[in-house]
């Protein structure tokens, strides 16, 4: 394939315009003139253009005209208008015929080739840069998973890995990926030591303790109590179950014109599951405190089933704001969407919902997308890789109820308060580790809980007396095993077939940095 980049000039002044012809002559493009439309359109059709430059006022067919008829051509061929007319309707006239770019006669040599590089050769420009500046960086990060860090530090180097990795989604084969993701790997060994080492003081510490991150239980007395307090305006608390930050990355992006974005980071309660992480959300208290206090509202019949003990997320965060004395008007109105055409009844009804002081919606989807993803080959076609998952979720929420009630909250709710967060990420499981139990032993991938439950100890943290870390107990002799980096337990029996068919799968309830290190964001309509 030829490197040759191919330009045609529309004007019927050309020959003023030879000086610049040969400058970009002179750089290796190859340029073509015409002196009207109708030649311009004719050779559109007969062969290939990588960039056209159209004069706006030509003698017979104008450059508007001539424009709508290349794009009939070519849709994507990128045009730059050229005009001596600064007139405002000119311009936006040529915006909606779907011009690239707007230069004023006189143009100067540098105007032009600023163009030709803008659209000829940006991406390799841009790829470039970017590589150069990874490979710089690579050595700091490197550096610093050698050196002693808190949790802060560890949120920032996740999400500086989260953001290179979006960098890298812009640039496809840009010859680092492997690199990265080595780089990633390494940074989720470290972090497994991280937490083996800190995650049982976290738990004993003060909540104002600068070496305690803020954790599951602190969410809503940190963010959502003191907004209610301020009664402002309606105050949403939008959870999406297994977001990871590299996923929010992506979806914060098509937010950034309707709202300024505070983001921040907390850390998930392990295990990093459902049934643990979002109740301790709704209820500010550990797993083992819900279940001291409200047995009723703690399921704990032996079974982790994210629908059955995730029931009454509307009664903790009830018992929550009584405890901390917050009285609203009318209750929480509460909603929990898993399915499209409930997630559009509620879209439909948000403003609605806006009359109540505190809205609380937990929303599914993504969740759902991550568990199918190993039951449908489809999806896994689909979403072949971590780049891939992130454009998968990117479209979900571009046409999903939730990002309708955002675009609806701020054009017409613009005093609204919005915390958006999610209970846990997920990670994808490249290992497995056999593990022996006995038939009570829970079936998790990603952690269990049972009698002499045995795993290779340098695959999963092991959690000897759930009490110390303020876990349900479920029964005398029981205790945690809790899967490290991208490992997942698999049986013996049928080992190979469960080892087959989960690899390369999204699970959640370990540790690892793409399930703990979790986005808190607060979004304020522009």
């Amino acid at each position: 394939m030829s490197d040759q980049r191919n330009i045609l000039w529309v004007d019927d002044e050309i020959d003023l315009l030879r000086p610049h012809i040969k400058l970009l002559q002179a750089k290796g493009y190859d340029v073509e003139t015409v002196t009207n439309g109708e030649d311009a359109i004719a050779l559109v059709g007969e062969q290939p253009f990588d960039l056209i430059f159209l004069d706006e006022s030509m003698v017979g067919m104008g450059g508007i005209e001539t424009l709508a008829e290349i794009k009939e051509i070519d849709s994507n061929l990128p045009v730059v208008m050229v005009t001596k007319n600064e007139a405002e309707q000119v311009m936006e006239e040529a915006i909606g015929r779907r011009i690239s770019d707007y230069l004023t006669k006189p143009v100067n040599p540098t105007q032009i080739l600023l163009v030709c590089k803008k659209f000829l050769d940006g991406k390799k420009i841009k790829a470039d840069y970017v590589q150069q500046d990874y490979i710089r960086e690579f050595n700091q990060l490197a550096m610093k998973l050698m050196s002693p860090m808190v949790c802060r530090e560890w949120a920032e180097l996740y999400a500086r890995l989260a953001e290179w990795e979006l960098e890298f989604d812009q640039h496809h084969n840009i010859g680092l990926e492997q690199t990265l993701g080595d780089q990633k790997r390494d940074a989720n060994g470290e972090f497994g030591k991280f937490v083996e080492e800190n995650y049982r003081d976290w738990l004993t510490m003060e909540k104002d303790d600068p070496e305690r991150p803020t954790l599951s239980p602190d969410i809503v007395d940190r963010y959502v109590v003191p907004k209610l307090q301020e009664d402002d305006g309606p105050v949403f608390f939008f959870v999406v179950d297994c977001m990871r930050l590299d996923q929010w990355m992506a979806m914060e992006e098509l937010l950034a014109d309707d709202f300024t974005i505070n983001r921040n980071y907390y850390f998930s309660i392990l295990p990093t599951a459902t049934t643990y992480a979002r109740n301790a959300i709704f209820a500010g208290l550990f797993p083992s405190e819900i279940e001291k206090h409200y047995p009723d509202l703690w399921t704990g019949d032996g079974k982790d089933d994210d629908h059955s003990q995730n029931k009454y997320e509307k009664e903790l965060l009830d018992k929550l704001l009584e405890r901390r004395r917050v009285t609203l008007r009318s209750g929480v109105r509460y909603a929990k969407i898993i399915d499209t055409d409930f997630g559009r009844k509620i879209e439909s009804e948000i403003l609605d919902y806006a009359q109540s002081q505190m809205v609380a919606v937990v929303v599914n989807a993504v969740d759902m997308m991550a568990h199918s993803r190993s039951d449908y080959p489809i999806l896994k076609e689909i979403a072949p890789d971590e780049s891939a998952y992130r454009s998968l979720t990117k479209s979900w929420f571009t046409h999903s109820s939730l990002y309708g009630m955002l675009k609806t909250l701020a054009s017409e709710v613009p005093n609204a308060r919005i915390i958006l967060t999610t209970d846990h990420g997920a990670v994808r499981c490249l290992r497995g580790s056999k593990a022996l139990g006995d038939r009570e032993t829970s079936t998790n991938l990603r952690y269990k809980y049972g009698r002499n439950v045995k795993v290779d100890e340098k695959h999963a943290f092991y959690v000897k007396d759930p009490a110390e870390f303020k876990l349900p107990r479920r029964g005398p002799a029981i205790e945690y095993v809790i899967a490290k980096e991208d490992y997942y337990f698999v049986y013996p029996t049928d080992y190979h077939y469960y080892l087959n068919h989960y690899r390369d799968s999204f699970q959640h309830g370990g540790i690892s940095l793409e399930e703990m290190i979790l986005p808190i964001a607060e979004l304020k309509a522009r």
